[in-house]
């Protein structure tokens, strides 16, 4: 039986000094994967990938993803010290800026989202939008470091997916949000604006030039025609040895056409118009209208 429409947590637990503890909590309705990232000797955690829930026909909001990520941490007494995002996401809305404010700690995200946010300006023509140094307190720099607990985090570059996406690499344990899939998916589509196949082939291979025990956590499982459960840890080593897109051996090429004529056939996520406008706010709305209200803007005919 499927079980891709329930809301599941898994631990990983922390493997020796320096290794972190995680949690993976899927988010059924889109796919996602949102993670707590804890320091076992000290309880310090980092969020990273929290969903705010998002109804595309209704265009109403509600807060049960976050909500279970708060209650876990606390069941598991975690102190949250960072929100993290590892890039503006397409298919769901973030929750970044509503647990900023309720927990009252630093969020982040690349600093390339300032070159992301300047293309989405001119999609929306929205000229005066997204201010991100006010909506996020860090913007991190490829090789960045910082510390959650006694856990050092370090920042990699790996644009594809969007120009500007970032991979948390902490201990033995990396989030690869949307470069690679499952083995037995393959790797993220390439083809939003800003995204590059060539792109997304050279940062997976940065991803597999780690250790091969590295635990690899990835952004988003749909399950697959032979696998009905979601899944979303595997490490290095088996994704050299049976990724469907990138397993060694692998021609960059032969990758990009095969990438490139998948991603032909997909449509656009249904939250995507809507999710960048407010991804790009770190998931807060656009100001309030004169009745109150926010409003989001489309723009038509041009994908």
């Amino acid at each position: 039986m499927s079980n891709k429409n329930e809301a599941i947590i898994r631990h990983s637990a922390a493997r020796g000094a320096g290794s972190p503890d995680i949690w993976g909590i899927y988010e059924p309705d889109t796919g996602s994967i949102q993670y707590v990232c804890a320091c076992p000797e000290t309880r310090a955690a980092a969020l990273i990938d929290v969903v705010w829930n998002f109804d595309p026909k209704s265009v109403a909001t509600d807060t049960r993803s976050m909500d279970q990520v708060l209650d876990l941490a606390k069941r598991e007494n975690l102190r949250i010290e960072m929100i993290l995002d590892t890039h503006p996401h397409a298919d769901h809305v973030m929750a970044s800026d509503r647990l900023r404010r309720k927990l009252g700690v630093p969020n982040g995200i690349g600093a390339r989202v300032r070159e992301i946010a300047a293309l989405w300006r001119t999609l929306y023509n929205e000229p005066g939008a997204f201010d991100v140094a006010r909506d996020f307190d860090h913007l991190f720099e490829d090789g960045d470091t910082f510390r959650v607990g006694n856990l050092e985090l370090r920042v990699m570059l790996s644009p594809g997916h969007t120009l500007g996406s970032v991979t948390f690499v902490c201990g033995d344990a990396a989030f690869v949000h949307d470069t690679l899939m499952m083995p037995d998916a393959g790797t993220s589509r390439a083809d939003f604006p800003g995204g590059s196949a060539a792109d997304l082939w050279d940062s997976i291979q940065a991803i597999l030039s780690l250790p091969d025990a590295t635990r690899l956590f990835i952004g988003h499982d749909y399950g697959t025609d032979t696998r009905a459960h979601p899944a979303w840890e595997a490490t290095v080593a088996e994704h050299k040895k049976a990724n469907k897109h990138v397993k060694s051996g692998t021609l960059r090429d032969d990758y990009i056409e095969v990438r490139q004529a998948r991603d032909a056939t997909l449509a656009l996520p249904d939250r995507m118009l809507a999710a960048l406008q407010i991804n790009l706010r770190a998931g807060r709305l656009p100001d309030a209208e004169d009745d109150g209200h926010h409003y989001l803007k489309l723009p038509v005919g041009r994908f």
